[in-house]
């Protein structure tokens, strides 16, 4: 199925190989908007890998994480093989749950790493670590989703619209840059892959 959405015209994909922190968003581009563009600079400011998959806005093409392989495409399965512990970044959105940045995948112990750093950054969402507070289906456990590929697994974390700065919040924001809180996120997510202990 990747295969299939890569060789879909307008679809890009891309592939940086720095440390062995890496960064994912293979749902990016115009599916779970600002994913890639958060994933992307958040490894560019810690000197992490990244991988992202951009659909082009007139097409929203969803491949299940669990069917993302890296059998699908070469720049994958090298970033896969590259890297030993991965945020894979992606977006949601849920009644009840619009400003709760949920924090899966099997690596648990980054999941509380990660989420200590983003409480500092983000004082106002609500940051959940705890498996059971987050829905089945958003909690990246299934093992060939791409977070659980690398040696030391990884975080699946899944944004609402608000901290991504695509919500009615933000009709009025005008820039520069990006909205407080995405900046507050990326800032958030560059310092916790900085003080994870990986080789380099």
């Amino acid at each position: 199925m990747l295969e299939q959405l890569l060789a879909h015209p307008g679809v890009r994909e891309v592939c940086h190989l720095r440390s062995t922190f890496g960064f994912m968003a293979f749902h990016g581009g115009s599916l779970e908007e600002m994913t890639d563009v958060i994933a992307c600079a958040a490894a560019e400011r810690c000197g992490a890998s990244y991988y992202g998959v951009l659909q082009p806005s007139d097409l929203q093409w969803h491949i299940p994480s669990h069917k993302v392989s890296p059998s699908g495409s070469p720049a994958l399965a090298s970033f896969v093989e590259h890297v030993e512990v991965v945020i894979t970044v992606h977006g949601y959105g849920r009644q009840g749950l619009f400003t709760s940045l949920l924090l899966g995948g099997r690596n648990r112990a980054l999941a509380d790493h990660v989420g200590s750093h983003l409480r500092v950054h983000l004082p106002a969402y609500d940051i959940r670590t705890q498996l059971d507070t987050i829905p089945i289906d958003l909690r990246g456990q299934h093992i060939h989703n791409p977070v659980n590929l690398p040696p030391q697994q990884g975080v699946q974390i899944e944004l609402p619209p608000r901290v991504r700065g695509s919500s009615p919040l933000w009709w009025d924001w005008e820039g520069p840059g990006h909205t407080p809180h995405t900046e507050a996120l990326i800032t958030g997510l560059a310092a916790a892959a900085s003080s994870w202990p990986v080789a380099t």
